[in-house]
């Protein structure tokens, strides 16, 4: 494993899941929100945006954490691993409303306020994005792929990790 996508709905916990495997393999972590978002809430370009993620795709080792369904199908041909956090929508939108207010290593400003744009989005991320994931998923199967269907799935896996580590020392 040294090529990690993670992605999946917003909300899904893909950057506390990127940060905690970060924590534990020394990967580089790389937020595509941070590559996507100023400061001042604006985006840069679509073109300076793909630079900087191929950028990081030509580094040995990586982990990059985020959706951006434009660019998932260059990510996915690149790594090794990909990690589908497949959460149901309601725990998604849970996990927009438990960020608001907090600072976060994956975005450039604090959420104040919980979007609408984006509930909607997650509202429509089964029938509109999901079947595209899905759909590259198959056609990278070669890949590593792990797809958790709960938060409890997703920290088992952290946990064998964690006693990995622990063995090698």
């Amino acid at each position: 494993m040294n090529k990690v996508i993670v992605i999946g709905c917003p909300g899904s916990g893909k950057s506390t899941f990127s940060r905690t495997l970060h924590g534990l393999t020394d990967l580089p972590l790389y937020h595509l929100d941070l590559l996507y978002w100023n400061s001042d809430r604006t985006t840069v370009s679509k073109d300076v945006f793909v630079k900087r993620l191929k950028n990081v795709l030509v580094l040995d080792k990586w982990i990059i954490d985020g959706n951006y369904g434009s660019t998932m199908e260059m990510r996915i041909k690149e790594c090794d691993t990909v990690f589908f956090l497949d959460y149901p929508v309601e725990v998604c939108i849970d996990g927009i409303k438990l960020r608001k207010g907090k600072t976060r290593s994956d975005m450039p400003w604090i959420e104040t306020e919980v979007d609408e744009e984006l509930l909607e989005f997650i509202r429509n991320y089964n029938a509109q994005s999901r079947p595209k994931v899905l759909e590259l998923l198959e056609q990278y199967s070669e890949k590593d792929i792990i797809v958790f269907k709960s938060r409890k799935e997703s920290e088992n896996y952290i946990n064998k990790v964690k006693q990995y580590a622990n063995n090698k020392i």
